[in-house]
């Protein structure tokens, strides 16, 4: 693996669309695998990055773990990217920012229609504490690079990619970038 760049890819609060992005440059995988290493990504299922050339973060931050991970993956990645509108904006999940998240927490659990009687909002230490609004990544932590996209289409992941490759900024020419 000499001479190969490591990158790194993690998931926040989204839908995996621009994983899957990712994995629909297709044969392209296999070039790019000639010329990079995966650490943590959907390709080998690693949970905790270790240091890395590249790191692509997608979805938005929504919770204490997010927060942790977040701050991990930039602290080990020499480049990072936000890839897609909810690393970029908070895209939808930040819908919710106009909401208050202990009232919804209350319809949800509490008093909501259909529940079972005596229903408690969740209390257990292992899961995440949801933060009042949902942050795009830079409020957290520095970006080097934004791509966006809901989500960007494989061309402009692979467009990107290859110019980051070649220590080139990157460059999104016409019709890489699109919102549908």
């Amino acid at each position: 693996m000499a001479g190969k760049l490591k990158v790194s890819t993690v998931s926040l609060a989204g839908c995996f669309g621009c994983h899957m992005s990712l994995l629909d440059i297709d044969e392209r995988l296999l070039t790019l695998l000639e010329r990079v290493e995966f650490d943590r990504s959907p390709i080998t299922d690693i949970k905790h990055c270790s240091p890395c050339d590249i790191g692509l973060i997608e979805g938005g931050v929504c919770n204490a773990e997010n927060v942790h991970v977040l701050r991990e993956f930039r602290a080990n990645c020499k480049v990072l990217v936000a890839l897609g509108a909810c690393a970029v904006n908070g895209g939808l999940p930040a819908q919710r920012n106009a909401l208050d998240v202990g009232e919804i927490l209350q319809m949800v659990y509490r008093t909501g229609h259909g529940l079972a009687p005596g229903s408690v909002v969740p209390d257990d230490p292992e899961l995440p504490l949801p933060l009042n609004q949902v942050h795009p990544v830079h409020e957290v932590v520095r970006i080097d690079y934004f791509l966006p996209g809901c989500p960007p289409s494989a061309d402009a992941i692979w467009s990107f990619l290859n110019d980051l490759i070649e220590g080139r900024a990157p460059r999104l020419g016409h019709g890489l970038l699109q919102y549908d």
